[in-house]
């Protein structure tokens, strides 16, 4: 009987010294197995951004412009609070005449963005990569086909 239990100990000995050496269990590290999320190549950085104007009109344009930069090109963004009245031809373009936008425009120094996709909510238009930013002042929301500024956004 004494063999059995010396026998045992010794066993139990053996086992509780590997287990507890090199071979022993070793917590889980889930960083080990996770990835690591990496950090997004898609940055934003606004460049400038303004509040709308109205120009004249019944109804009023309200919400922010911002230009933005995201991977390389610029966009002209509007955010939800964009709303402004409805017309023909409504056009978006950069001002470059200073930071008030007058009704007519027509003969003063612009580019046109694109055609207004909406005439409420948020949007985003990509800016030409021919068009330098920096050389203008103000946003504006204009009707080429009456030659009618309806609100703008200093930037």
């Amino acid at each position: 009987m004494q063999r059995l239990i010396l026998a045992t100990l010794s066993t139990l000995t053996v086992g509780f010294t590997l287990a507890s050496g090199a071979n022993a269990l070793k917590p889980l590290n889930l960083a080990a197995i996770a990835p690591v999320p990496q950090a997004s190549e898609t940055v934003a950085i606004a460049q400038a951004t303004g509040q709308f104007v109205t120009v004249d009109q019944a109804k009023a344009t309200t919400g922010t412009a911002s230009i933005v930069t995201e991977n390389g090109q610029t966009y002209l963004v509007f955010d939800s609070a964009f709303s402004t009245a409805n017309g023909p031809d409504v056009q978006v373009v950069l001002y470059a005449d200073g930071a008030t936008v007058p009704v007519n425009i027509e003969g003063s120094n612009y580019a046109v963005v694109g055609d207004l996709q909406s005439f409420e909510g948020g949007q985003r238009y990509l800016v030409d990569a021919s068009i330098d930013v920096d050389d203008y002042t103000a946003v504006a929301i204009w009707c080429r086909e009456f030659d009618v500024t309806f609100g703008y956004a200093p930037l």
